[in-house]
């Protein structure tokens, strides 16, 4: 959604009636995960991508469908037809996905209501039902406890109370998926089948040490959809000017600044100063926040000295063990903007578990299932 999220708010404002399609679930290999959106408006563009172009066209005449009056509806699609190449998955694997229209003014202005939280970085799920003893398409729009009124309806108070509370617990661990529930929202039942579709700020990237590679790695953090923080002590490195693609640039001692800023389990904070003076007191810091990736830049020397340092300042080995340095995979990267690559590798492989082997040296799914590893 956040891809092409300008351009359905421009729709919505300027009451331009369109049709999403959603991928809610994902069965083995598959080119986008649940929550993947293409919308076509009534002029007939196309926004957005749910299968890289497997099943698009099918896709869009569905949505043409709804967008004249035809009801919302789940299709599904699995292994293409090698000779035929019908609307299908070459990868193997079969999604789900729901096409609904926002054709009225209220449909769009509720819709309207959710693109404004998502973009100003509010947290908000959305619920939809998919099928079962509910409308299909029914939605409701849950904000975390406190945050602001739960707004639409799935059908029932007491499944709108379920999915709520559901919800919010999803939107906590930023998990999207499809829950089962009763048709009054009874627990273990079967009855509706609800996706809900989890919108949290973007995780923030941090990076410490005004520097060429820092610009780099600035630049692939935002394409890799990070909230970037640059941050350095010296005024003169630490500009606007160097660092155009940065969400912000901070003039502090690292250190101070880390102890005093959000820190979650989605965050990367790479450490680019390679300077005792800078590295131990950070990364003394940064080994005391549930980051999930803490990389630090330097040779291996660099490194042992480093560790040496810390372990006087009293890091264990536990904590040592999370530091992922030199920092990157082996790609051979020279310049700033290849080691930028190589960093940018290293934090999408440990967020999904991946190797960082060739794939064609691999046998298997191509996707890894699941979230993200554990904390390294």
């Amino acid at each position: 959604m956040r891809d092409i999220l300008p351009d359905l708010r421009a729709r919505c404002a300027d009451g331009v009636p369109f049709a999403l399609a959603t991928v809610v679930a994902v069965h083995g290999s598959a080119p986008r995960d649940p929550g993947a959106v293409m919308a076509v408006d009534a002029a007939g563009a196309v926004l957005g991508s749910v299968s890289g172009g497997c099943v698009e066209s099918d896709l869009y005449e569905a949505a043409r469908e709804v967008l004249a009056g035809a009801p919302p509806r789940v299709v599904a699609y699995g292994i293409s037809d090698d000779e035929a190449f019908g609307a299908g998955l070459t990868c193997g694997g079969t999604i789900e996905v729901l096409v609904r229209a926002y054709a009225t003014g209220a449909e769009r202005d509720g819709l309207a209501a959710l693109l404004e939280l998502i973009a100003a970085g509010r947290p908000v799920a959305e619920a939809t039902v998919l099928s079962g003893a509910a409308e299909t398409g029914a939605r409701l729009v849950v904000r975390p406890a406190g945050a602001g009124p739960t707004t639409g309806t799935l059908g029932s108070e007491g499944l709108d109370a379920a999915v709520t509370d559901d919800a919010r617990g999803l939107l906590a661990q930023g998990r999207t998926g499809v829950q089962l529930y009763g048709a009054l929202g009874q627990r273990r039942m079967q009855e509706v089948a609800v996706f809900i579709r989890t919108y949290a700020p973007p995780p923030r990237m941090l990076v410490f040490g005004a520097i060429d590679h820092a610009a780099a790695t600035a630049r692939i953090g935002a394409f890799l959809g990070y909230r970037v923080t640059v941050c350095d002590a010296r005024p003169a490195f630490a500009t606007r000017e160097r660092f155009p693609t940065a969400d912000e640039v901070v003039r502090a001692w690292p250190h101070t600044y880390l102890e005093s800023t959000e820190v979650d389990a989605r965050t990367a904070i790479c450490v680019l100063t390679h300077d005792p003076r800078f590295d131990v007191p950070l990364l003394v810091a940064a080994l005391r926040t549930p980051a999930a990736y803490i990389g630090v830049m330097g040779s291996r020397r660099t490194h042992h000295d480093r560790l040496a340092r810390l372990r006087a300042a009293g890091v264990d080995e536990a904590g040592l063990a999370r530091l992922a340095s030199p920092v990157g995979l082996d790609l051979g990267a020279r310049t700033p903007e290849e080691t930028a690559v190589s960093i940018a590798a290293e934090i999408v492989q440990h967020r999904w578990g991946g190797t960082g082997r060739p794939l064609g040296e691999l046998t298997g799914a191509i996707h890894h299932p699941g979230g993200p590893a554990p904390p390294r």
